[in-house]
């Protein structure tokens, strides 16, 4: 056939990494008869007294350090046909970032939601996640294939065939974890298959193979990329030779062309084309906008955390001119961003912000109090920007979760609370805004949420922290008396006094950020329902008080932005996660939604594993929402006719 030997001219590079790979295929070319690894797991399984056989990997290696080889082989190699749907595994047991590589964030292979990883597609009553197709003389596998459907797979043998080509579809395949292509006549194999992030063993030994598609740098947690027995261009095979599979990845990674950008994300108009232009023409309808935004802080993005982006377009000198041309673009009154370290907002941000318009107002968490002035500047945390022209900063608030729960009599006392909630140093900064040319009062709190799945219990409880402190803060802005007109213009461009408020709830009410919760979770149910019960399962049984002997509680009446058409379906994308954790809440008494900034094009996220990438410079996606202030009923001339139908819910 044509191919080189392991003892060829065209290996004399023996590296560890090269020793690994030669041992592989070995054994591998060992397995050439049907069903080899199958009848070899049947031997092994006669003494199992149970009628699913599990089928496991023979080619597995036990590792030694600076090598190809796998982990282990009960991870990697084994595959356990117990259930097609293992349980969630800990944010510890799915990460090989160690810990203190990137504390207190989600990653590309560590999600923020404890969901489980690999979907159920009907198995049958004794399931199973191998297929072993090895040495059955396979000479075609149709795009239409029933072998595409089986999503749950985590090791297909498809070696030892006389396959010609992969199709496509096999990009469908999301959880493979092993895939052997070893032993055909590939001379080829499909860009997609870069989609398969979770591949940790990919052998495609003796085909035909010259040259490997740039898309496959996107499996950034392959261990073993099978080459030996191919004519493969020499420059590709002496990187795997000499600095082992992880090496040629990141070339391949780096040298990826740039794929067509995707469509404009377009606006979902929740009020039709003539009451905006009602709306346009009434001088007393007010309405803003707001954008909320995790950036992804430079600290944050590493290639040990997003192993699949280009290190280019990881870079902050990358990103952080995508982020701002973003933001400028959707010129929102008010910027609510996340993961913002100080360095970035006192060098960056307020620099290119002031000279549109915007100020801010900016917090690090907790963390920085305790570090040295280089260090500190690396910390992240809230900063809201808004339309100086337009609003005047009455007052702004820092909440730290960990000091207000300490500060709650109910929570003292508690374990959970000192080895749960107090170790968090996440916080939301909240601030009070007028309209210099109406008086309308606005509140704005910005927050990010912890992440970890483990500590479900302290997400709902910051949220209701959170809460409680806007309630508070609310209250206290009600009754300050209205605000003077600032000039005799103000005064002579308004034909009505500024509005009074009853009580906080009466006061327009955003608040926003990355919430690390989905919408089925405990704090999205708190927050758009207004109470969840003391025994909510989210609390997981911890002891917080007064929140797990009657259940916190709010008025606000809160709303989500995007439900208003049906909730967007994803604010965060990476190959662990694709969901919606980012919300831009609002109270439904005193605002209404007029449009929202929509999706990404899904035929585009079907082709990119994850972001950051080169066009989004964040693994969160940009959240947008235009809103309208109902008039407050007893500040309207008596002659007004829409005070009933808009006004306040009692």
């Amino acid at each position: 056939m044509g191919q080189a030997s392991p003892g060829s001219a065209a290996s004399q590079i023996i590296t560890p990494h090269w020793q690994q790979q030669l041992l592989k295929c070995e054994m591998i070319r060992s397995s050439r008869s049907p069903h080899h690894r199958a009848r070899a797991s049947a031997m092994a399984s006669r003494t199992v007294t149970k009628s699913a056989i599990p089928i496991t990997n023979p080619n597995l290696v036990k590792p030694n350090n600076g090598t190809d080889a796998p982990e282990a082989a009960s991870k990697d190699g084994g595959a356990s046909t117990a259930s097609s749907t293992p349980a969630p595994t800990t944010a510890s047991e799915s990460s090989p970032v160690s810990a203190n590589s990137a504390p207190n964030h989600p990653s590309a292979t560590v999600a923020p939601i404890a969901e489980a990883p690999r979907p159920t597609a009907e198995p049958p009553e004794n399931t199973w996640n191998s297929l072993d197709m090895g040495g059955v003389n396979l000479k075609t596998i149709p795009p239409n294939s029933g072998l595409f459907k089986f999503t749950f797979l985590i090791n297909l043998y498809l070696n030892h065939n006389s396959l010609t080509a992969i199709p496509p579809e096999i990009s469908k395949l999301r959880h493979l974890e092993l895939l052997d292509l070893s032993g055909n006549a590939l001379a080829a194999v499909p860009p997609e298959m870069g989609m398969l992030t979770q591949l940790k063993e990919l052998y495609l030994f003796d085909n035909q193979i010259v040259t490997l598609p740039p898309e496959l740098g996107s499996l950034h947690q392959l261990q073993t990329l099978g080459i030996e027995g191919n004519p493969l261009d020499a420059t590709l095979k002496g990187m795997v030779q000499k600095d082992g599979t992880p090496a040629l990845i990141s070339y391949l990674r780096d040298t990826c062309p740039i794929p067509p950008p995707p469509p404009q994300r377009v606006w979902k108009n929740v009020i039709s084309p003539v009451e905006r232009e009602i709306l346009a023409s009434d001088p007393h309808s007010e309405t803003f906008s707001v954008l909320c935004y995790n950036i992804l802080c430079e600290k944050y993005a590493t290639e040990k955390l997003y192993g699949y982006t280009p290190s280019w377009a990881l870079s902050w000198d990358y990103r952080k001119e995508l982020i701002l041309t973003e933001v400028m673009n959707y010129d929102a009154d008010f910027l609510c961003l996340q993961e913002v370290d100080i360095a970035q907002y006192e060098d960056y941000f307020v620099k290119h912000l002031q000279a549109q318009d915007y100020e801010g107002i900016y917090y690090p968490k907790s963390r920085y109090k305790t570090m040295s002035d280089v260090e500190r500047r690396q910390v992240d945390g809230c900063a809201t920007f808004y339309k100086a022209s337009k609003y005047q900063l009455v007052e702004r608030q820092l909440t730290e979760f960990s000091t207000v729960a300490m500060q709650r009599p109910d929570f003292k006392k508690t374990d959970d609370m000192f080895n749960r909630v107090l170790g968090k140093d996440h916080i939301a900064v909240t601030c009070l805004f007028e309209n210099k040319k109406t008086g309308t009062r606005i509140i704005v709190a910005n927050a990010h949420i912890h992440w970890d799945p483990n500590f479900r219990d302290v997400k709902l409880v910051q949220a209701a922290l959170l809460v409680e402190e806007v309630e508070g803060i609310a209250a206290y802005f009600s009754k300050l008396p209205p605000r003077p007109p600032i000039s005799l213009d103000d005064q002579l461009g308004s034909s009505r006094p500024p509005p009074t408020y009853s009580d906080g709830t009466k006061i327009p009410t955003i608040i926003c950020g990355d919430f690390n919760s989905i919408p089925s979770s405990g704090v999205w149910e708190f927050l758009s329902t207004g109470s969840v019960p003391p025994d909510h399962p989210d609390f997981m049984s911890h002891l917080y008080g007064k929140y797990t002997t009657e259940g916190p509680r709010h008025r606000l009446s809160l709303k989500s932005a995007y439900a208003a058409t049906g909730e967007i379906s994803l604010t965060n994308y990476t190959p662990r996660f694709q969901g919606v954790i980012d919300y831009i809440w609002y109270s439904a008494g005193n605002l209404s939604v007029n449009a929202v900034l929509g999706e990404v094009d899904k035929g585009y996220l079907e082709k990119v594993v994850g972001f950051p990438n080169v066009h989004f410079p964040s693994d969160h996606i940009c959240l947008v929402s235009e809103f309208r202030v109902k008039p407050v009923r007893d500040t309207l001339p008596p002659s007004s006719t829409n005070s009933a139908s808009n006004g306040m819910h009692s």
